[in-house]
C-alpha cells in the first residue's frame, strides 16, 4: 500500500524528548517501511524519522504556540502530497475535514486525546465519513455516540529499551509537568514513603511553570529533586535504574506511554487506577493501581520486590510494535476492501 501519515505540525517525528503521539507515529511509519509499505511522512522539516517526508514548515511549531491556520496551512500541504495514496492516516484534527474536499481518497483518522466535551461533537460529526480509531478501551467506552472502526493499544520497539537493573534506589516520575499528571501528588507519597524521587519533565508552558512554583516546588528537597526534561537516551537511563515509574494520574488519560516504556526497561509502575492504567498494569504482577496517596506510598514500598523480567514480558506480549503495525495494516486493508467495519474482539460503539 502507498499510506500517508499527516502528524500534528507542533513538534518532529520522532520528538527530541516530550511527545508520545509523535514517538508512536515514528514507531508506525518505520514499521509499515519495514513491512514493505510505501509510506509519506507528512510533517516537519526538522524530523528525522527514515522515510520519506515532505513538510511545509521547516521546523516544528511548538506545543502551544501554533494556531489552527497554521495547522491549515500544513494540512493543505499534506493532502496535495498525499493525492494518489491509497490511503491516509491523519493524526491532525484539522485534516479530517478538509478531507472532504478530495472525496476520492480515502481517510483514517486516531484520537490521540479524550472524547471530552471540547471533542465529542467533532468526532460525532466526522465519524460517518472519516473511521475513527482509539487507543485504549477505555477510551473508547467514552465515545458516547461515535462508531470507533478500531481500538489499538500503543506500541513500541521493545528492543530499543534495555532491561536496567533497577539499582538506582529511587522512584521516577516522567512526563508533563501538570495537575493531571499529579507530580505534587508523586512527590507527597515519596516523602511519605522515604523513597528518592526523581523529577523529569516536560516545564515550557506559563501554566507549567505555575504549576511547578505553586504546587511542586515546595514539596522538593534532597531526596525529592526536579532534572527538567529529558532527551531519549538520557530518559532510557532513568527508567532503567528506577526501582519504579511513579505515575500518579489524576484524569482519565487515554493511554499512557511512559507506563509500557517503564515496563519495557523491566521497572514496575505505580501509579492510580485511571482512564488505560488497568489496561497497562496488571495489579500486584508488573506493578500497582492505587486509589489514594496512602495506598502509592505504601505501594512504592512494595514495588522494588516485583520481577523485572515479567514487566519486560508485558509489553513484548501486549504492547509491541509489531503487533500495533499489525493492526494498523488489518484496519487499512478492511477499509479499502470496502468494509469499514470494525476489529473482531476490539473494536466498539461509544456507549453510555
Amino acid at each position: 500500500m502507498r499510506i500517508a501519515i499527516v502528524a500534528p505540525p507542533w513538534l518532529p517525528v520522532p520528538p527530541g524528548g516530550y511527545g508520545g503521539t509523535e514517538a508512536v507515529l515514528d514507531t508506525l511509519a518505520r514499521g509499515l517501511v519495514a513491512r514493505g509499505h510505501d509510506v509519506l511522512l507528512c510533517t516537519t522539516g526538522d524530523s528525522t524519522c527514515p522515510v520519506e517526508r515532505t513538510w511545509v514548515f521547516s521546523s516544528a511549531l511548538g506545543i502551544g504556540t501554533g494556531g489552527s491556520v497554521s495547522e491549515i496551512r500544513h494540512v493543505i500541504h499534506a493532502y496535495d502530497q498525499a493525492a494518489g495514496s491509497d490511503i491516509v492516516h491523519d493524526h491532525t484534527l484539522v485534516g479530517p475535514l478538509y478531507s472532504a474536499a478530495m472525496p476520492g481518497l480515502p481517510v483514517v483518522t486516531t484520537n490521540h486525546g479524550p472524547f471530552g466535551p471540547e471533542l465529542i461533537d467533532f468526532y460525532r460529526a466526522i465519524a460517518p465519513r472519516v473511521p475513527v480509531i482509539a487507543i485504549s478501551r477505555h477510551q473508547a467506552s467514552t465515545a458516547i455516540g461515535v462508531e470507533i472502526a478500531a481500538t489499538i493499544h500503543h506500541g513500541i520497539d521493545v528492543d530499543e529499551f534495555p532491561v536496567g537493573r533497577g539499582a538506582g534506589g529511587y522512584a521516577l516520575f516522567l512526563g508533563r509537568m501538570h495537575p493531571g499528571k499529579g507530580v505534587d501528588a508523586a512527590a507527597r507519597a515519596a516523602r511519605a514513603a522515604g523513597v528518592p524521587l526523581r523529577i523529569a519533565g516536560k516545564m515550557r508552558e506559563p501554566d507549567e511553570i505555575a504549576y511547578f512554583d505553586a504546587q511542586v516546588r515546595p514539596l522538593l528537597s534532597n531526596e525529592i529533586t526536579y532534572v527538567g526534561e529529558v532527551e531519549r537516551d538520557e530518559k532510557v537511563a532513568l527508567l532503567g535504574d528506577a526501582m519504579c515509574l511513579l505515575n500518579p494520574i489524576v484524569w482519565p488519560e487515554p493511554f499512557g506511554m511512559v507506563m509500557i516504556e517503564a515496563l519495557a526497561c523491566g521497572t514496575p509502575v505505580v501509579t492510580t487506577r485511571f482512564g488505560a492504567a488497568p489496561e497497562i498494569v496488571d495489579d500486584g504482577v508488573v506493578g500497582y493501581l492505587c486509589d489514594s496517596e496512602p495506598e502509592l506510598e505504601r505501594s512504592l514500598l512494595r514495588a522494588g520486590g516485583l520481577d523485572r523480567a515479567a514487566c519486560r514480558r508485558r509489553v513484548a506480549e501486549r504492547f509491541s510494535a509489531t503487533r500495533m503495525v499489525d493492526e494498523h495494516v488489518a484496519l487499512y486493508e478492511r477499509l479499502l476492501d470496502g468494509h469499514p467495519g470494525t476489529l473482531a474482539g476490539a473494536s466498539m460503539r461509544g456507549a453510555a
